[in-house]
């Protein structure tokens, strides 16, 4: 199952980006034998400021045919690791070829897309700056494959 993360913004070089590409590296080397992965990072940019429902319409086009769609939202559905484990193990043996995440800008995602998604999911009710989402969501899609594979990473 390959998966994408449609995100809106670019991520200049320095710790975050590092902390990003690292996570993905991981997620590909231990999700391979799984088959989770790969993983790439879509940005998109609104250059025209056409705000929320011009960012949806570039994340839309990012997004490849047929992907089952979650969205990062501070209104989803907040799970432990394990339980976001167990959801991608499930999409995976279920026959889903392509996942996207999808991570909007300043202002959020577009509600009809939001609307669109399989599934919302939030890291907490707090709002949290999308650079920042990526490193996390990263770094739980390393841990998810790792939890999948039987590694010691997860201690819980």
């Amino acid at each position: 199952m390959r998966v994408h993360l449609c995100v809106v913004g670019r991520l200049r070089a320095g710790p975050e980006r590092d902390l990003v590409d690292d996570y993905l590296k991981r997620f590909d080397r231990t999700g391979r034998a799984l088959g989770l992965g790969p993983a790439r990072v879509t940005e998109v940019d609104d250059r025209k400021g056409g705000g929320m429902a011009a960012e949806a319409d570039l994340l839309r086009r990012a997004l490849p045919s047929g992907a089952r769609l979650c969205v990062m939202d501070e209104r989803g559905r907040q799970m432990p690791s394990p339980d976001f484990a167990q959801r991608l193990g499930r999409w995976r043996d279920g026959g889903t070829q392509d996942l996207a995440f999808v991570i909007g800008g300043a202002d959020g995602i577009a509600p009809d897309l939001r609307a669109e998604a399989d599934m919302a999911l939030s890291f907490g009710q707090m709002v949290w700056p999308h650079m920042l989402v990526r490193v996390m969501l990263t770094e739980q899609l390393y841990r998810a494959a790792s939890i999948l594979a039987g590694s010691p990473y997860h201690r819980a």
